[in-house]
């Protein structure tokens, strides 16, 4: 049973996606301008940004720096005066390796600013226009915010990233359960390893390395079922899965062998 309005047909529909200059947010940006959707990008990099304008006809760009507020909300208030926006999509990311032997609280913090306060800038900036809509006699809006397996519980190297991406688990689940009668759907995705920028930086064998542009089909297929907790590849995401389940004994000792380099 879908647990949002399925999504498969984008044209004349508008999508607001930040953090879309590179990796999953730019893949998945040019899949929905291949389904017709009409694209709006921001992201910091207005170069990145125009980049993906010149590439994909009718595409819009507004550069802005998700850690600010202000910033956001102008961003959604110029975009809104186009017209309706009917999903935001927060795929801005952060990620640094780092141990509690090697902890660096500006770089953790950051962390927190581009992983998670940016989301929630985003939803203060386009959650009164997604609700009014309803008012209005206009069919649901949508939310999607990218996690990550590295939120279902704690991993080696991951002290900074891991607590922000388990935020956004949380946040989404209770997004979903104030929003699911306001006419608003919400999605959660969280990846396995994606060949990205920022897992460029692994120093280790990544199990089950997909790229970008195979994220992307992923995300569109999960929205197009109507699925709240879009995971993938399976092949790898259940066993994180099961590290949810298992006792914390049996659970470290398993994190420990499967990550021993």
């Amino acid at each position: 049973m879908p647990l949002n309005s399925p999504m498969a047909q984008w044209a004349g529909r508008t999508v607001w996606l930040l953090g879309a200059s590179s990796g999953i947010g730019r893949a998945t940006a040019s899949a929905l301008h291949a389904g017709g959707a009409n694209v709006v990008v921001s992201a910091r990099n207005r170069l990145a940004l125009d980049g993906f304008v010149a590439q994909h006809p009718g595409a819009r760009a507004v550069a802005v720096d998700v850690c600010d507020a202000n910033a956001v909300k102008s961003a959604a208030r110029e975009i809104l005066s186009h017209g309706e926006v009917h999903c935001a999509v927060y795929c801005a990311g952060h990620y640094t390796e780092m141990t509690a032997t090697a902890m660096d609280l500006p770089d953790m913090l950051r962390h927190v600013q581009v992983n998670y306060a940016g989301a929630l800038h985003m939803l203060d900036a386009v959650l009164p226009h997604f609700l009014a809509r309803r008012n209005r006699g206009l069919p649901d809006a949508h939310i999607s915010l990218v996690g990550s397996v590295a939120g279902y519980r704690g991993l080696p190297k991951s002290l900074a990233y891991g607590p922000t991406k388990a935020a956004l688990i949380n946040l989404a689940e209770t997004l979903y359960l104030d929003l699911r009668d306001r006419g608003v759907g919400v999605s959660l995705v969280n990846p396995g390893f994606v060949d990205t920028p920022l897992t460029a930086q692994n120093h280790f064998k990544m199990p089950a390395l997909i790229t970008p542009e195979q994220a992307a089909q992923e995300i569109l297929r999960g929205w197009a079922r109507g699925d709240f907790e879009i995971h993938f590849p399976r092949r790898f995401t259940y066993w994180m899965k099961l590290l949810q389940l298992l006792p914390y004994p049996i659970s470290f000792a398993a994190t420990r062998r499967l990550t021993q380099e």
